[in-house]
């Protein structure tokens, strides 16, 4: 790792690069770290919520017709992105209150992911999913925290 590395990504975890011997002073900058995360969290959602606020009450519409009409809920996404995408399938499949639709995230079976990705290709393991499963009233969400995963796009189109 250059010095360049160091100090581009120190920010999030300012304890890691550093040789801490004082026990309370890590601790101290883990707490320090995780409150700044989230600090600045809330104030992305804030401001998306702000900025989009009509593109997604318009999505929530069309979603509830969907479901309405029997429609499922497929989720995707890759490495981390994919715990987000099965937490968002069982927040509409187990929701705390409310009825549970019918939402399923296509990154949860490994063994469908790992044949496909040796059949026909890891850019291909969502697509063929969604081909083998979803019908027209059917709605697919993929998270990206990156937002250039090809084999998503790909996925969404489809």
């Amino acid at each position: 790792m250059t010095h360049n590395d160091t100090e581009s990504t120190g920010f999030l975890y300012p304890f890691i690069e550093s040789e801490e011997t004082d026990t309370t002073a890590l601790l101290d900058d883990l707490a320090a770290s995780a409150r700044a995360k989230s600090s600045e969290s809330a104030r992305l959602q804030q401001e998306s919520l702000r900025e989009y606020d009509s593109g997604l009450t318009e999505a929530g519409r069309a979603m509830a017709e969907r479901f309405a009409r029997g429609g499922r809920l497929y989720t995707l996404g890759n490495g981390g992105s994919s715990t987000d995408a099965a937490t968002l399938a069982s927040l509409f499949s187990h929701p705390a209150r409310g009825r549970p639709v019918a939402a399923w995230s296509l990154a949860a079976d490994e063994a469908v992911v790992t044949a496909l990705g040796n059949d026909v290709g890891f850019e291909l393991i969502f697509k063929r999913q969604i081909i083998a499963h979803a019908r027209d009233r059917d709605i697919a969400i993929a998270l990206s925290t990156s937002g250039n995963s090809d084999d998503l796009m790909t996925a969404i189109t489809e």
